[in-house]
């Protein structure tokens, strides 16, 4: 028998069962050169990724993840849905303690929806306010869905009202946004003088929840501003301009393009640093392996075409619900929104659709009265004080901690938007504890109010000044 090589004292016999003419196989040592480096860096590379893997699952523990349940998300089996789009509906909380589950309103819905051929993310703003359904079949606001039942209802409550087939959810405490943009090192905004008046404002609030610290802008002038996180996240927020809750959907979405635009050329430590910042703020139900797998085409992704729904609504006040955003046609809006997600698709509404439509109408006519209904309502601080409870909006003479809108009376921890001016149009301001006078009353706070204008109304109100946000 051929010895090949001997190794120690024994010798290394060839295999047996190697046929005349077959050649050996070659030991590393008698590779080529290139041979060589090609295998050492295929195996580094391969190294390198599984690290990478590891230390994402490792820090993907950060992550709130959660199941939802397919069957109680109300997917349509009447729509052919679209294929080659993966619609994620995105959840904005504004969560004290980070509790990110049921209990708290989604002070912004999303849905976002990515074409997986041409890379582009289209972006929907669901105004928080639209009158919807709800899975127990009442008729509320939309973001009470979340309140009630947690992500898996909110995306019930998206797919049953507008036909759609989200399955997947993100929902981030809207605080953690000023990690995000600050490690991004800021956004660039123009903003108009009553912006920035009201983003100096939201800005107090904002830094005392967050524990980060912003610069007042002075003076308070129209112009194009470099903003750091505070500042952005309390701009987003601004609803107290013209266009109210339509324009700050509009704002929020500008900012997330914003963000998605300076994300795409993230350097590894800024990517390190925002996942964990941010992870410990965000629940989700996508897998590890779903995350790797979109994370690889980050730079390929780009933020199309964006609107708010409905496009075309009306607003009121309902009993029991408060303040609304009704669609002037449920169908045509769906309509439009499949259109705008999808283009021409051949998509017709769904008859669950048409009966929600028929319900929206009906919910509709119940109107509040004077003295016929009280909404809850948040409050924010615009004086630095403490402004953690929750008040009451008065749409008549109650009486309660609450904002008071008509001038009517008002006692406890309240706003007098009006400046305390009673019936017969007279005219008031209040700065720091000031106080305004009327026709036929007179209103006072302990804080700091807005501004000075003219109100009308029957009485007084008396209130702690603090503001209320949405």
């Amino acid at each position: 028998m051929k010895v090949i090589q001997r190794k120690g004292n024994r010798p290394w016999q060839e295999n047996p069962g190697i046929e005349e003419g077959e050649e050996e196989k070659e030991d590393f040592a008698s590779w080529s050169l290139g041979k060589k480096i090609a295998v050492i860096l295929s195996s580094t590379l391969l190294a390198v990724l599984a690290i990478g893997t590891v230390i994402l699952a490792s820090k993907m523990s950060k992550i709130e993840t959660t199941q939802l349940d397919a069957e109680k998300l109300n997917i349509s089996e009447e729509v052919e849905h679209e294929t080659g789009y993966v619609n994620v509906a995105l959840f904005g909380l504004d969560s004290r303690e980070n509790d990110l589950g049921k209990g708290n309103r989604s002070d912004t819905i999303m849905i976002a929806s990515l074409n997986r051929e041409t890379k582009e993310v289209k972006l929907v703003s669901v105004y928080r306010d639209t009158l919807l359904e709800l899975d127990d079949g009442s008729f509320n606001k939309a973001n009470a869905a979340y309140s009630f039942g947690g992500p898996e209802a909110a995306i019930s409550m998206l797919n049953r009202n507008l036909d759609m087939n989200i399955e997947k959810y993100v929902t981030v405490n809207f605080n953690a946004l000023v990690d995000v943009i600050d490690a991004l090192d800021g956004l660039d905004l123009h903003l108009t003088e009553e912006e920035v008046v009201h983003m100096n404002n939201y800005c107090v609030e904002t830094s005392k929840v967050t524990g980060k610290d912003y610069e007042r802008i002075e003076p308070e002038v129209e112009g194009d501003y470099h903003l750091n996180g505070v500042q952005a996240v309390s701009y987003a927020r601004i609803r107290y301009t013209a266009g109210g809750d339509f324009t700050r959907a509009e704002r929020q979405r500008t900012v997330l393009q914003l963000i998605g635009e300076k994300a795409q050329s993230m350097s590894v430590s800024t990517i390190n640093k925002i996942i964990d910042q941010v992870f410990p703020q965000i629940s989700t139900n996508f897998t590890l392996t779903e995350m790797i797998s979109y994370a690889a085409d980050l730079t390929e992704y780009k933020v199309g075409e964006t609107m708010g729904f409905p496009e075309d609504n009306t607003t009121d006040t309902l009993n029991e619900v408060g303040s609304v955003v009704i669609p002037t046609s449920l169908s045509q809006s769906v309509q439009a929104l499949h259109q705008f997600l999808f283009g021409n698709d051949g998509y017709a509404v769904s008859s669950t659709v048409q009966e929600i439509e028929s319900g929206i109408s009906v919910r509709a006519a119940d109107r509040a009265t004077s003295g016929s209904y009280v909404e809850e309502e948040e409050t924010y601080d615009y004086s630095g004080g403490t402004s953690n409870s929750t008040g009451t909006t008065d749409w008549s003479n109650s009486t309660g901690g609450g904002t008071d809108w008509t001038g009517g009376t008002g006692t406890g921890g309240g706003t007098d938007w009006t400046g305390g001016t009673g019936t017969g149009g007279g005219t008031g301001t209040d700065t720091g504890g000031g106080t305004g006078t009327g026709g036929d009353g007179t209103g006072s706070g302990s804080g700091t109010d807005t501004g000075g204008g003219t109100g009308t109304g029957d009485g007084s109100g008396t209130g702690d000044g603090t503001a209320p946000v949405g």
